[in-house]
């Protein structure tokens, strides 16, 4: 089925009937909510179920707020393509910093203190890390 029209579909057969937001996504929030708990309670198809009824609610909550489904999903793919690749490599003596493969910069390495505060920059930054062995 396609998204618009399962949209529509879901919003003709609602349970409730608001045109407030807030109440919409207390109602997502509500329905994600009782899936996380049943999956923590070992209770997986309860937790699909309430799963999938938070996912009627996410489309009741987007029409609500007057989002386009498909135009909501291509801006998030979009989004998440432009996120930025950043790695730090720590070499024998040096740590380099590349964003999307280009080199930034980078600085030498003189002590285990100084290893280990690139290695917490690394982290506070979100770069994965990668170390090399020249020896």
């Amino acid at each position: 089925m396609d998204l618009k029209k399962a949209m529509e579909v879901i919003w003709e057969n609602r349970k409730y009937k608001t045109a407030d937001p807030k109440e919409a996504i207390s109602h997502l929030n509500e329905e994600v909510a009782e899936s996380l708990k049943a999956l923590l309670r070992g209770e997986i198809a309860k937790a699909k179920r309430e799963l999938e009824d938070a996912f009627s609610c996410l489309l009741i909550a987007l029409k609500v707020m007057e989002i386009d489904p498909e135009e909501a999903i291509m801006r998030q793919v979009t989004q998440m393509k432009q996120r930025q690749e950043k790695l730090m490599i720590f070499k024998k003596d040096k740590v380099e910093i590349y964003v999307n493969g280009i080199y930034k910069g980078g600085w030498s390495i003189g002590s285990e203190e100084d290893l280990r505060e690139a290695e917490k920059i690394a982290k506070e930054f979100g770069c994965n890390i990668l170390y090399e062995n020249n020896s």
